[in-house]
């Protein structure tokens, strides 16, 4: 081995390892944790988002005079109550915005994919808004509790922001990433009754006709939006 071949290879073993590149957003997204209970797919999970969100949303009215009594109860020191309200208001806002986030991205995939969704999206939707189930039953002091304390979960805005560029950027290509659906079983034709006579003709039995119906279109055009928390007061 030459001499100078020796010197390249001992300052290649002490050279300081090149720096990592940061990872790319789908990497950091899938880093992400999914809540408890909701859907793993993109779509699934962002009709999860709407319907947690729109959950938080719809209890804003009632539980801002107990969030103002506790605030008031637990005021930091060099801050004003009216300050710690503020803080409400920009959370309303911001989750304003993340609800039409995530109505445009469902929307999307819904109009992109290549088979009916929306039954599964409102499906979705209920098991978000199910968690708060026991906002009319538990008091109003914990429930308020909870909602100053409850966030978004990170994962939220991010996958409605890639489903929704997926599906407008892939068109009628766009798979949804919802769990297949079995195709339905084949119907048997039912045996030909006995002719009495060839002069009586035999009508086949009516077929039965699906109910028509858009149950997620209804569930996205009527659902509440519901805010993130930036922060979390103590309780």
């Amino acid at each position: 081995m030459s001499a100078l071949l020796l010197a390249l290879l001992l300052a290649a073993q002490d050279a300081p390892p090149a720096p990592a590149e940061p990872a790319p957003p789908a990497a950091q997204e899938e880093e992400l944790p999914f809540p408890p209970g909701a859907p793993h797919d993109d779509y699934g999970f962002v009709g999860w988002c709407y319907g947690a969100l729109g959950g938080y949303l719809d209890l804003h009215d009632r539980m801002i005079p107990e969030v103002t009594r506790i605030e008031g109860a637990f005021q930091a020191p060099g801050r004003t109550l009216a300050q710690d309200m503020a803080v409400y208001d920009e959370l309303d806002a911001m989750s304003r915005t993340n609800m039409k986030l995530f109505t445009r991205a469902m929307q999307a995939a819904e109009k992109a994919s290549l088979k009916p969704i929306n039954a599964y999206g409102a499906k979705a939707i209920g098991q978000g808004r199910a968690g708060w189930a026991g906002a009319n039953t538990l008091p109003r002091r914990t429930v308020a509790q909870q909602w100053m304390g409850w966030t978004l979960p990170a994962r939220c805005v991010p996958t409605a922001k890639t489903l929704e560029s997926r599906a407008k950027l892939l068109g009628a290509t766009f798979q949804a990433n919802a769990p297949a659906e079995p195709d339905p079983a084949p119907v048997e034709a039912p045996a030909a009754a006995p002719v009495a006579s060839p002069d009586v003709a035999q009508a086949a039995p009516p077929a039965d006709q699906p109910a028509a119906g858009d149950p997620i279109g209804d569930a996205i055009a009527t659902a509440k939006p519901t805010p993130p928390k930036l922060r979390t007061k103590p309780q």
